[in-house]
């Protein structure tokens, strides 16, 4: 009862094209391979009950924000108190363990890894972010997670799917689970995965895998967790209603990549979709209902992790003393104060997504500042991507932890030219970038623009361009400062990759350069100037 069991394929199933397997076991040639499984036995009409319990984009939160929300022990204390109640009980994760606050950073996910492990999370998928970092590094933590890892379309060399498993089995009173795991194929644009990594498309794989399951292992429910989000960045995003549309077969789909807030299911088809925010704010609450082996009823609700006026679930012991001595470790280099900020930094729901905003251009000021200043480069202007930017910047004292936390990535800065020709170019680029996409750039302040955005539209279109008060010269070069991620073309800025000339590598991180920056203002504020304005957009 509640084992997994590892699943292998044949060398030959291995090489045929996945629209042939789904075929194939959709027409029971391949059912009676060995190995199939039997049924569950079960009482006619009786009901079995399984808790679900869910997170997504924890993003290296360890602790509690600074609203007092979430914390790794915390969410542990609320897990334990369910398990108490329940006798079955499912904890799964849609991915983006990684990458987040300057803690989790510090020790490569090692602290959450940990923390997941004692949680006792039954099945994790794969998040962009898991990529940010060397093949070793993850492969290291999928050694280190006593949790299986679940890629349904995520292959290695050898053709084994990473994490090694293409989908799990779980048995319950009454009925069989099966339970697959999809990652957006926008992280080849969007991180860096190992090129020996092959991503295959989010559809194909999936039915490929729920037709392993429904046909040969005989499952009655099926949860995908989709690392996919439900907001498309892009014309070629698949999102999960896309996926639970075209995948029929699929129960319950946990969702992940867009930090979605839903206070109940979304219902594409048969399907239910959740997801729950982000940082581990909240844990999705559900419960299953099985009649038959079919899912009778799904009922499911966010459930907060503590807020700064509701103090419901402490920490758990044995997590907290897990946690405290990195913490002590951390600590003394993170606490360094480098200056004071005369109000909030908002960040809201990731609005350096969606226009202007106080941090974005703060940040990009800082670049244009420190290296006119400090390295007498006559750079035209600054910019990033929004994405860039994970949290806010709260009033008053400015620590080297909060400044790691608003900028987790290693991202180092590159002094780069466009003609002017190939930057009128990037900011149509820019200009077809969906709202709420990480590639939405932030400006330095020597950069004006407007983005209409007015419904019934192809793209956004941009208009009214200047840099240091004058419109583009098409025959005239710019020379600007960005980021190595945006220079190798994440986030689809391949006019940057393919036409940059002369790229010069700083060697310094985007971190460390807004680090001196704020040490040498001693007082920074918030405000607006008006470099961005967007027509028919939206806010978050």
């Amino acid at each position: 009862m509640k084992l997994f069991r590892k699943l292998f394929l044949t060398k030959l199933f291995l090489t045929l094209p996945l629209a042939l397997i789904a075929a194939l076991v959709v027409l029971g040639v391949l059912t009676g391979c060995a190995g199939a499984a039997g049924a569950v036995q079960r009482e006619p009409g009786k009901s079995y009950e399984l808790v679900l319990l869910d997170t997504n984009d924890h993003h290296g939160t360890v602790l509690p924000t600074a609203d007092k929300r979430g914390g790794l022990a915390e969410r542990a204390a609320f897990i334990q108190s369910v398990r108490k109640n329940n006798p079955n009980v499912l904890l799964v994760d849609a991915g983006d363990i990684n990458t987040g606050t300057a803690l989790s950073n510090m020790f490569a996910g090692e602290i959450d890894i940990k923390a997941y492990n004692m949680m006792g999370y039954d099945a994790v998928t794969f998040g962009n972010h898991e990529f940010d970092g060397t093949m070793a590094k993850l492969d290291s933590q999928i050694v280190e997670a006593a949790f299986p890892f679940v890629s349904s379309n995520i292959m290695k060399a050898d053709s084994s799917f990473l994490g090694g498993h293409q989908y799990l089995v779980k048995d319950y009173q009454g009925f069989r689970l099966g339970i697959i795991g999809i990652t957006t194929l926008r992280t080849l644009e969007i991180a860096g995965p190992d090129k020996r990594l092959t991503f295959l498309p989010e559809i194909d794989a999936a039915r490929a895998a729920v037709a392993l399951l429904r046909t040969r292992e005989r499952v009655d429910i099926v949860i995908a967790l989709t690392h996919m989000g439900d907001r498309k960045e892009a014309p070629d995003h698949v999102t999960s209603p896309e996926l639970a549309a075209a995948v029929p077969g699929i129960d319950i789909i946990v969702d992940g990549h867009s930090h979605t807030y839903m206070d109940a299911p979304l219902k594409a088809g048969d399907t239910y979709i959740v997801s729950a925010n982000e940082w581990g704010k909240y844990v999705g609450d559900g419960k299953l209902t099985v009649v038959n082996g079919k899912l009778e009823k799904f009922d499911w609700a966010p459930v907060e992790i503590n807020n700064k006026d509701k103090q419901i679930y402490a920490p758990d012991p044995a997590v907290a003393a897990m946690i405290a001595p990195y913490s002590e470790k951390a600590g003394a280099s993170f606490r360094e104060v480098l200056g004071q900020a005369a109000g909030d930094f908002i960040f809201g729901k990731r609005l350096t997504r969606y226009g202007e905003t106080a941090l974005g251009d703060m940040m990009n000021d800082a670049n244009v500042w420190y290296f006119r200043t400090m390295f007498n480069q006559n750079i035209d202007f600054a910019f990033h991507n929004g994405g860039t930017f994970r949290s806010p910047l709260s009033k008053g004292p400015i620590t080297t932890e909060d400044i790691l936390t608003v900028l987790p990535f290693d991202n180092y800065l590159y002094i780069v030219s466009l003609k002017g020709s190939d930057l009128i170019e990037l900011f149509n680029f820019i200009g077809a970038i969906a709202q709420g996409a990480g590639g939405f750039p932030q400006f330095s302040k020597e950069v004006r623009y407007t983005i209409d955005k007015t419904p019934g539209q192809d793209k956004g279109i941009v208009e009214d361009i200047t840099i240091g008060g004058a419109p583009i010269d098409p025959g005239r070069t710019y020379r600007f400062c960005t980021n190595d991620y945006i220079l190798n073309g994440g986030d689809g800025y391949a006019v940057v990759k393919n036409k940059a000339i002369d790229p010069f590598n700083t060697s310094l991180l985007l971190s460390y350069v807004v680090t001196e920056y704020i040490k040498n203002q001693k007082t920074i504020s918030p405000s607006l100037d008006g470099r961005l304005t967007v027509i028919g957009g939206e806010t978050p």
